[in-house]
């Protein structure tokens, strides 16, 4: 729907106010329209299209690691068939770690570094398992961006565990899990990113 409209030119407000001797046209043509608009990407500064990212709707990179000892380590998403793994963060601002064990207690979860054998952006030979580290907004001090030592986990259930702006582009992104239940456990594991 458009309308069109005339307003007055800010420099011309002297030849509206009748002085013939101004050199401009007392009034601009304004175009008023309303249009339905998407954004769905940008073109970078080399030219490369660049499609906005939006949030996954389901749960992927499932893992199952079975009969894990008490004190023992996985780390997840892990390399098999038709996974994310390691997760990479960019353009998403949130994730959503899923974890089912069979035996409930405490467990450890803290966001590491992913697999060396893998580019961080065009990097490599990134140091493996090592725990993430930066200065998470609105924290100015570098401190260890997520690393929950005991946190109380349901058996046979998935407890979802929401971690917000803290990984934020993170592009080499595994956690490490630590069974502390007190017993053997089988560990599933899947995620979830949100813009």
């Amino acid at each position: 729907m458009a309308q069109k409209r005339e307003g007055y030119a800010p420099f011309s407000i002297e030849r509206k106010a009748g002085v013939q001797s101004a050199t401009v046209n007392g009034t601009i043509d304004v175009v008023q329209e309303i249009r339905p608009t998407l954004t769905t990407g940008f073109i970078d500064e080399r030219g490369d299209w660049k499609g906005l990212k939006s949030s996954e709707e389901q749960f992927h990179s499932f893992g199952n690691d079975e009969a894990i000892a008490n004190g023992a380590t996985i780390l997840a998403p892990q390399s098999a068939s038709g996974t994310v793994w390691p997760l990479d963060m960019t353009g998403y601002d949130d994730v959503m770690v899923a974890i089912k064990p069979t035996n409930g207690g405490n467990y450890s979860l803290t966001a590491v570094m992913g697999p060396a054998d893998f580019a961080f952006a065009n990097l490599r030979d990134v140091n493996p398992n090592s725990i993430l580290i930066g200065a998470p907004y609105p924290n100015d001090d570098n401190a260890t961006l997520y690393n929950d030592g005991a946190q109380s986990l349901t058996a046979d259930v998935w407890n979802i565990v929401i971690i917000q702006q803290r990984l934020k582009s993170q592009k080499l992104l595994q956690f490490r899990i630590v069974n502390n239940s007190g017993g053997e456990s089988d560990i599933e594991t899947a995620f979830l990113r949100l813009v």
